[in-house]
Order: structure tokens, then C-alpha cells, then sequence
């Protein structure tokens, strides 16, 4: 009677194989941005800012690699947290931010001249 447990063993690990090939043939599965903005805003992206849109909220950046959200390098627009940071900014400008997904998109929370 040892061939049912080890029949049971052997449909589990096969099961667990093919969810696994699964995930991994999904191509949008590592293109999803996180549903949750991402705690600590510790990990800074150099930018140069392109333009500042106060009406819209926006500010477009041409920035580095964002590791948390998996971004390669790029020029594009975000929302900001809190419109005082499109004060303080201008095109041209040397900046440092960090960037979470907030109600679905990218969205500037911290803003900060380059040094």
C-alpha cells in the first residue's frame, strides 16, 4: 500500500511543476506594477526635468532605471503627491526622486535637487 502515498506525492509535484510553467510563460506577469505603493523611499533616480505642467499635475522627467517599479531608463510624465514639489522645479533642472504606484499610477513622492 506504499504506492498510494507515493502516487499522491508524484501528482502533487506534478502539479506543482505545471503551475509553476504556467506563471512562466505569462509575458505580462513581469510588466504589472505593484497594486500597493511601495514602502521607503529610500532608493533615489537621477533625472533631468523636462517640463512642468502645474494645471495637470504633472511633471515629465528624463530619468535612470527605476528598480522599485522594474522601469528601465526613460523620458515620461508623473503625477506628483503634492503639487508643491511643481514649485520648485523647472526645466532643465538636476533632480533626484523616488517614484510609487499611487491609485493605480506612477506617481512622484519625493522630489529633490541633484547635488
Amino acid at each position: 500500500m506504499k504506492t498510494i502515498p507515493s502516487l499522491a506525492f508524484a501528482l502533487l509535484a506534478t502539479s506543482a511543476a505545471l503551475a509553476h510553467a504556467q506563471a512562466a510563460k505569462d509575458p505580462m506577469a513581469s510588466m504589472q506594477m505593484p497594486a500597493q505603493p511601495q514602502a521607503g523611499a529610500g532608493q533615489l533616480t537621477d533625472a533631468v526635468v523636462q517640463k512642468v505642467d502645474p494645471a495637470r499635475g504633472l511633471i515629465v522627467l528624463k530619468h535612470g532605471d527605476i528598480p522599485n517599479l522594474a522601469m528601465p531608463a526613460m523620458t515620461m510624465g508623473f503625477d506628483v503627491a503634492d503639487q508643491k514639489m511643481l514649485d520648485r522645479a523647472k526645466a532643465g533642472d538636476k533632480v533626484r526622486f523616488h517614484v510609487e504606484v499611487v491609485q493605480g499610477k506612477p506617481t512622484v513622492t519625493h522630489l529633490e535637487a541633484a547635488r
